[in-house]
């Protein structure tokens, strides 16, 4: 086995340095110095949500590197190269959804880059708040030259989860875009939206973050706590981007959404309620989406390289974690932590 250094915890204490194993390399295996990961939401949940006595966690699903070493049987990659990992680290590759490059809809799971069970050995997979991670090549993506390393590891979560269904959707130029929610996952939203060509707007409780949503290339603010405003915008949009993280009313978001529109639930991931009709006046959808395939994520990074596109993020110390998670728990942050794991050289 091999060894490397995190920041992981035992309970819902604030995490610490930790010692952990990695394996030894399986022919198709790529090994990579984790030199900076994105802190997600999911990430705080999963320490301060998770069940007791459930063993070491170590979080971190997003994260750019270097590969150090490759398997026998590797032939796209080489110590050197400059590379990206995401939520996913394997699938069966022989469902249906794998089989149509959709492996973050594997029907026997993917394997996730923590938490998750490893599809060999039955081991838990430990994250990327580490030195060193192992992956399976296939889930390894080539950074594309003059994109910054720390400012793109959120694209691996944040990013994919947003490209997957604004692709999906078609969205173009001449298409009107409403993105609800200006965080981790908004921002991106709004610039993948902008740079697609669409109509771009931000849907916000306040009007204070219209001098940001503009900066980030939307043409105005929706204030969803102003009735006149949402009545202004009715039946508006053809998609709508949902990313709000708390438990929310969807209604008036369906509301925006114009004849035969979407409203894409992205954010939040417990129960929802929606009435009938507001699906039913205007022939409006509803639909969310997780991560995305491994073609998707590819095309993805190509996109970000030839438009300039990645996370606002503030990079911090990997020592700095808990801080990051104080901060994110008060969503004191524009718009994503990224950690500098250098420090655990």
């Amino acid at each position: 086995m091999r060894t490397t250094v995190g920041w992981g915890t035992d309970d819902a204490a604030p995490l610490r340095l930790v010692r952990l194993e990695r394996r030894d390399l399986r022919p198709d295996d790529v090994a990579v110095r984790v030199d900076y990961c994105g802190v997600c939401h999911t990430d705080l949940h999963a320490v301060h949500d998770r069940p007791e006595d459930s063993g070491l966690l170590v979080p971190g699903h997003e994260f750019t590197g270097v590969v150090t070493e490759v398997g026998s049987a590797v032939t796209q990659f080489a110590a050197g190269d400059p590379v990206a990992v995401g939520n996913i680290v394997d699938s069966c590759g022989v469902c249906v959804m794998c089989e149509a490059g959709q492996e973050n809809f594997c029907r026997e799971f993917p394997t996730l880059t923590y938490g998750g069970t490893d599809r060999h050995d039955g081991s838990t997979t430990a994250g990327a708040y580490s030195r060193e991670y192992v992956v399976r090549d296939r889930f390894v993506y080539r950074l594309p030259a003059g994109l910054d390393p720390a400012a793109a590891a959120p694209l691996l979560c944040a990013g994919i989860t947003v490209w997957e269904p604004l692709r999906s959707l078609g969205v173009g130029p001449g298409t009107r875009v409403a993105v609800a929610g200006l965080g981790g996952l908004g921002h991106l939203a709004v610039k993948f939206a902008v740079a697609l060509g669409a109509e771009t707007t931000v849907v916000s409780r306040s009007a204070g973050k219209a001098g940001d949503a503009r900066r980030l290339g939307a043409e105005g603010v929706v204030v969803s706590t102003d009735p006149e405003q949402l009545a202004a915008a009715r039946d508006r949009f053809d998609v709508v981007v949902d990313t709000i993280s708390a438990p929310h009313d969807l209604g008036p978001y369906l509301g925006l959404v114009a004849v035969d529109g979407t409203l894409t639930q992205l954010g939040h991931l417990g129960p929802v309620t929606v009435r009938t009709m507001d699906l039913l006046v205007g022939r409006k959808k509803l639909s969310s989406a997780g991560s995305g395939g491994r073609p998707a994520t590819a095309a993805m990074l190509d996109f970000c390289a030839e438009h300039g596109v990645t996370a606002d993020v503030e990079v911090l110390p990997s020592a700095r974690v808990n801080e990051a998670f104080d901060r994110l728990r008060r969503n004191d942050v524009r718009y994503r932590f990224v950690l500098d794991l250098s420090d655990l050289s």
